[in-house]
């Protein structure tokens, strides 16, 4: 079972998310701040968060990078249509996707399906073998879904981890952004490609000595993103 946490100051709308997600069977846990929100996520075993931007105390941005201070779940903000540029600098932050209020039944539970999914992956971990991709100095080990580059260990979000296993599996192939998202998210991409190129730079300056001239990590003008490298 899943524990979802909801942070939302709004009851309408976290009573709304509950009749959504309570038929898939998650456990669901509600927080009214982004504090509250921040001590729940570190102190419980929460598998993913909706979290709401504007909320007194401490908003969702600042939630979110306190978050990604010392964990990877999953962060799907809830924002509205006026929110863009917040929506922006949450991603900058850390942030995995976001759902626009008002919201649409089928997609919120589609993106909380697909997240979940990739974090269920992405936190197993068997000692049986090993499915290594290597590019340069770059090592990703599918069984224990860990990074290292040049040996020192990297950590990654879900979606980063994802976008990199992609790359690496097809070295030298160019992804534009709508294939990236569709091919990561595992949904049509319905204009959400902004949020590719704020993961690219994130996983750049994770995997990248200098980010601004990368060895992998290329990007192809007018076309998409490619990995290069010695196999």
């Amino acid at each position: 079972m899943y524990n979802v946490l909801i942070c939302d100051d709004q009851p309408d709308i976290v009573n709304a998310l509950k009749i959504y997600l309570t038929p898939e069977g998650y456990q669901l846990f509600e927080a009214n701040t982004g504090a509250q929100a921040l001590e729940m996520v570190r102190k419980g075993d929460i598998h993913l968060v909706l979290l709401d931007i504007m909320m007194p105390e401490m908003d969702g941005i600042t939630a979110a990078a306190k978050i990604r201070e010392f964990s990877n779940v999953p962060i799907i903000f809830l924002t509205a249509k006026s929110e863009t540029e917040d929506v922006v600098l949450g991603l900058n932050v850390g942030a995995d996707d976001y759902i626009t209020k008002p919201f649409v039944p089928v997609e919120v539970l589609a993106r909380v399906r697909s997240h979940l999914r990739r974090y269920s992956k992405l936190g197993s971990h068997t000692s049986e073998g090993e499915d290594e991709l290597s590019l340069g100095g770059i090592v990703l080990n599918d069984r224990t879904k860990t990074v290292t580059v040049d040996a020192e260990p990297v950590a990654l979000t879900p979606i980063e981890y994802s976008i990199l296993r992609l790359l690496m599996t097809h070295p030298g192939k160019v992804y534009s952004t709508k294939a990236l998202y569709e091919a990561v998210w595992q949904e049509e991409a319905f204009g959400s490609e902004g949020a590719v190129a704020v993961h690219i730079r994130h996983l750049r300056e994770k995997i990248e000595i200098n980010p601004s001239e990368p060895r992998y990590l290329k990007v192809v003008w007018g076309q998409g993103y490619k990995m290069e490298g010695d196999l």
